[in-house]
């Protein structure tokens, strides 16, 4: 009975009736083992079974070379037509949006989605070329290293090459870029939608990728057409885009979003000290006294660090808010960094560059002064020298002036501070014009250096 479960389990199962050679191990097995049982000894069955598992290993290892012999032979044809030259190629439109972390969209350089061509190079030229079908296009991480990154009109590769410098995901991670790998090309163009990064870079030997794309076999047509690719970048983890540097910055960022002043850095720390946090109340402090800013930051702040710190500061946005510092004989008008853009001194408008440079400058670098220190006591208003912000002169209206961008003001470094006139008198009646000294709209007025820390210091 023992014998005839064994034979009954023995029975060939579906899989292997459906292996393409005849393979029937009732046949031979059979009598095998039922010629073991009967002779009752482990030896007869080892000796019974051993011809049995050499034709079943035989069978097996001549149909695996037979299927990997046909296998060699159709990617050995396929290598040789994929080597065949092209003159088409896919091309990214513009470079890529950097830096680059993890978990944010990927964009071009002007914060737009990334934009794919299909272009004709056999002119000399890079010729935009429509196709009469569709095709479809995958977008791919390769590695920042891969050869050809300065390609000109002689130089090629093989799909081959391309597809060995794809880098895949590390072990147990998500894929590697996400979103919309796959897009559709009509008429040579397409535009990729929202892709991103799961990994940083810093695991791969050159630490860069490359953004890739090539075209989906099934929908080449026939014809090859080279991959695009990116120049090398490398992708950040998503925390340090927590600590980037804004380019430009707005005023009311941090003030360590500013070159060369890390977060909670000596420097930081020295600014919050002083009540310095956001990048206004920096530039402020700059064009009003750039020598006790500079004091602030300490020895570490070197020349280079300096320029570089003022440089970034100077290309920030500051929109068409004005602040309006009144008086009883008096009222100035300041762009958001406590520079002049507009002043009325005993019922005199000074409004234009001309009219401004000829006031005495002592007295308004007083009032500048003044209007620093009380700033928090400020009108603030949306639209810059609004008819409610300043009054008329005569019934006639004062011609609106757009404030110029900061990063214009070249002329106005801080090693070009002017001579400041001694003992004026703010708020005096007897004010009376000097055409010896230059201002021009939108300059700060620094403060003598000997001013002491605390002076300066405006009303929060």
């Amino acid at each position: 009975m023992a014998a005839k479960r064994i034979l009954d389990e023995m029975e060939p199962d579906q899989d292997l009736q459906r292996i393409g050679k005849s393979f029937r191990p009732r046949s031979f097995i059979s009598p095998i083992i039922g010629e073991a049982f009967m002779g009752n000894s482990s030896q007869n069955i080892c000796t019974a079974l051993e011809p049995m598992l050499r034709r079943v290993v035989n069978e097996e290892v001549e149909r695996k070379l037979v299927h990997g012999a046909r296998s060699l032979t159709w990617s050995s044809s396929m290598r040789i037509h994929m080597l065949e030259p092209s003159n088409l190629q896919l091309v990214f439109g513009k470079n890529l949006s950097l830096p680059i972390f993890t978990g944010a969209k990927i964009g071009d350089a002007e914060n737009n989605p990334l934009q794919l061509f299909i272009v004709d190079k056999s002119g000399g030229e890079a010729v935009h070329k429509t196709l009469p079908y569709q095709i479809q296009v995958q977008i791919v991480v390769l590695d920042g290293d891969f050869s050809h990154g300065e390609l000109t009109n002689s130089t090629t590769w093989s799909m081959e090459e391309f597809n060995n410098s794809i880098v895949k995901e590390r072990k147990g991670k998500r894929p590697l870029l996400i979103g919309d790998v796959l897009v559709n090309m009509r008429n040579g163009f397409a535009v990729v939608g929202d892709i991103e990064f799961t990994d940083n870079s810093s695991w791969v030997r050159g630490k860069k990728f490359r953004l890739g794309a090539r075209v989906v076999p099934s929908s080449c047509h026939g014809v090859r057409i080279l991959e695009a690719f990116t120049e090398p970048f490398a992708v950040k983890d998503h925390r340090g885009e927590l600590y980037k540097k804004h380019h430009p910055p707005m005023l009311n960022d941090y003030v360590w979003r500013l070159e060369k002043i890390s977060k909670d850095g000596a420097f930081h720390k020295r600014l919050a000290s002083k009540h310095i946090n956001t990048v206004q109340e920096f530039l402020k402090l700059f064009s009003v006294d750039p020598l006790k800013l500079r004091r602030i930051l300490g020895a570490g702040m070197s020349h280079k660090k300096w320029e570089a710190v003022i440089k970034h500061a100077r290309t920030c946005i500051m929109g068409n808010k004005v602040y309006i510092f009144h008086g009883s004989h008096f009222t100035v008008t300041l762009n958001p960094i406590c520079q002049v853009a507009k002043a009325i001194i005993n019922g005199q408008i000074y409004a234009n560059n001309q009219e401004l440079s000829s006031i005495n400058q002592g007295y308004v670098k007083n009032l500048v002064r003044e209007a620093y220190i009380n700033w928090g006591s400020l009108e603030e208003a949306d639209d810059l020298l609004s008819e409610t912000a300043l009054p008329t002169q005569g019934g006639e209206q004062c011609p609106n002036r757009q404030l110029r961008p900061f990063q214009q003001l070249d002329e106005y470094l801080p090693d070009k501070t002017m001579d400041i006139i001694k003992n004026s008198d703010v708020g005096c009646s007897n004010w009376q014009t000097n055409s010896t000294y230059h201002v021009d709209s939108g300059i700060g007025y620094y403060i003598m250096d000997s001013t002491v820390d605390g002076d300066l210091a405006h009303a929060s």
